[in-house]
């Protein structure tokens, strides 16, 4: 893969060119099993991180197109494309339920500096309404703490 920092992410990405708006701290590319999905990798604490070494890129942590049928698990490393194992649903499910505690631990201990509210980063990560159920039992767990 080739990498281009840009201001603004393409409209039309082109196959094999990781996109990278510092800008907007995020970072985009074609799907690397050939499906033409589009993959967007947001840059933040919580998300991924990129690491560029003046000649090349690499995203920490892998990119699990979970959401795709593909299902494609890779990661990008020095411009390479390495795959990873598949992994199941209920590894999926871990994961995404392991970032959103992440989040929340993140932005929690944030919040007394910058008194960024539990609602607030539930409305920002909370995207569909099997989701739901998560901030239920995270706040629960929270309030029997």
């Amino acid at each position: 893969m080739r990498h281009k920092f840009v201001e603004n992410i393409p409209e039309k990405l082109e196959k094999e060119i990781v996109y990278i708006s510092i800008t907007y701290s995020t970072v985009a590319h074609l799907c690397a099993c050939g499906c033409k999905n589009e993959v967007f990798t947001p840059l933040s604490p919580t998300d991924w991180k990129l690491t560029f070494d003046g000649e090349s890129v690499s995203l920490y942590p892998s990119i699990g197109n979970w959401s795709f049928a593909c299902k494609s698990h890779y990661w990008i490393k020095n411009n390479v494309v390495e795959w990873s194992k598949s992994w199941t649903k209920k590894q999926i499910d871990a994961g995404r339920f392991q970032d959103r505690v992440d989040k929340v631990e993140y932005y929690s201990s944030k919040s007394k500096e910058s008194k960024i509210e539990l609602k607030e980063v539930e409305e920002k990560y909370e995207s569909t309404p099997s989701e739901t159920s998560f901030w239920s039992k995270l706040k629960k767990l929270f309030n029997n703490a």
